[in-house]
């Protein structure tokens, strides 16, 4: 039987900020680390998906927004090894120097002609000496390494999305059967480790409640005034400690987060749901570990469909129909209920697109979230949508099955036409 634990040590990990600059600028640390001189250009070569998800989210702890900051601060910093945590602890003096190199104008971004949906190649040149970087698949993926073309191997652990585990596709198409008993029957010590990201991820969102961040979906939700038609019952407190953890994220928050299957939005929008409904049920430690096991891996399962970078919404989707069987599990309910919410969920999400990453990814988590919410109380009252409604089958994984071929066949041309539209904006402006 796949080894299911290590699934969730492979795709759960912390980054600071959203994960497309991050990995950007961790390319470009990458290639800067080993020209050991003054920069003198960086060219970067980017998959549509990649650019759509950098171009409006801020970058934690500079107050500006977008890839040339994330780039230059790549530059600087060179703390490869940090991985998606590249701009923790980021001094003044670090962004006054990425700044600087900004002024000197000399970055060049291309799209990429690729098949890939996350493809990242960075080339960082010196007086002497070229460096290239290039990631693909995943965010940590290190595919080529190179000085004055001369193939390196770069260094690899367990945690890089380089481990053959990525390569077997069964790791990923397991039943819900086998996930669900996993959940069940894991020793809760093996779990604990998610716990952690239950403190991150709560910890952001409290933030997102206390601060002015970005459209403050969270924030206003949560206040009572007669703006607000949000009362304080259960499901909106829980929608809005999850929409504010994705307020101050997109808006730059400096704090952690911990993703889900390359995603921080991912992250928060199938775990907080969970984490603020066990809060309030008064749920222990071990049934809130459980209950987080299984709304990550049925989000990683969703997402081995629907793509890594997708012209749908991973943390809509993906995201919400992980938190209801999150919720669902902790309201007691069976795996037949857990098959019902889910069934719910996506005929209520699936048609939700990814226009990139930005402050308005709050209000789609929190529609999610209130998807998942509805959909997880049909399922306790063992209600489901039916095989005659739409894109849903019979079985729940061919119903998972159909959001592959609603990407690869029906939205084929959706990320490039969002990506117009998108840098129309900016031609527009010139």
């Amino acid at each position: 039987m796949v080894n299911l634990l290590e699934v969730l040590h492979k795709e759960i990990m912390p980054a600071e900020g959203c994960t497309e600059p991050i990995a950007v600028a961790y390319a470009v640390s990458l290639a800067a680390e080993l020209v050991d001189e003054e920069i003198t250009g960086i060219e970067l070569f980017l998959s549509g998906n990649i650019i759509k998800n950098a171009m409006g989210v801020g970058i934690p702890g500079t107050g500006q927004t977008g890839l040339p900051i994330a780039v230059a601060l790549g530059a600087v910093v060179r703390r490869s090894e940090r991985k998606l945590e590249i701009l923790s602890g980021l001094t003044p003096a670090e962004l006054a120097s990425a700044e600087g190199l900004l002024e000197r104008k000399l970055l060049e971004v291309e799209l990429k002609d690729t098949p890939e949906k996350l493809y990242i190649e960075a080339r960082v040149h010196s007086k002497n000496h070229t460096a290239t970087a290039i990631l693909v698949k995943e965010h940590t993926n290190v595919q080529y390494l190179a000085k004055d073309g001369q193939r390196l191997e770069p260094k690899m652990d367990k945690a890089d999305c380089g481990d053959p585990l990525s390569l077997d596709p069964e790791v990923y198409s397991v039943s819900l059967e086998d996930i669900y008993a996993f959940v069940q029957n894991t020793p809760f010590e093996d779990l604990r480790f998610l716990l952690e990201g239950a403190v991150m991820n709560k910890a952001i969102s409290e933030e997102g409640l206390r601060g002015e961040y970005g459209l403050q979906v969270g924030r206003k939700m949560s206040q009572q005034s007669a703006l607000n038609l949000f009362g304080a019952d259960v499901a909106n407190r829980i929608i809005a400690a999850t929409a504010a953890a994705s307020d101050a994220r997109m808006d730059g928050s400096a704090m952690p987060v911990m993703t889900t299957a390359g995603s921080g939005n991912q992250g928060i929008a199938c775990t907080m749901p969970v984490i603020a409904l066990a809060e309030l049920l008064g749920k222990d430690e071990e049934t809130l570990a459980r209950a987080m096991a299984l709304s990550n891996l049925i989000t990683i399962h969703v997402k081995h469909y629907i793509g890594r970078l997708s012209p749908l919404c991973g943390s809509g989707i993906a995201g919400g129909v992980g938190a209801g069987s999150g919720i669902v599990y902790l309201m007691g309910g069976t795996l037949a209920q857990i098959k019902h919410s889910i069934q719910n969920t996506i005929a209520s999400t699936s048609g939700m697109i990814c226009d990139g990453a930005k402050p308005t990814c709050a209000l789609k988590i929190s529609t999610a979230t209130n998807a998942a919410i509805q959909s997880a109380t049909l399922a306790m009252n063992n209600i489901s949508a039916s095989p005659s409604d739409g894109v849903i089958f019979e079985k729940v994984e061919d119903t998972i099955k159909n959001m592959e071929t609603l990407v690869q066949e029906g939205l084929a041309a959706t990320d490039q036409a969002i990506l117009n539209i998108m840098l129309s904006k900016g031609a527009a402006s010139s």
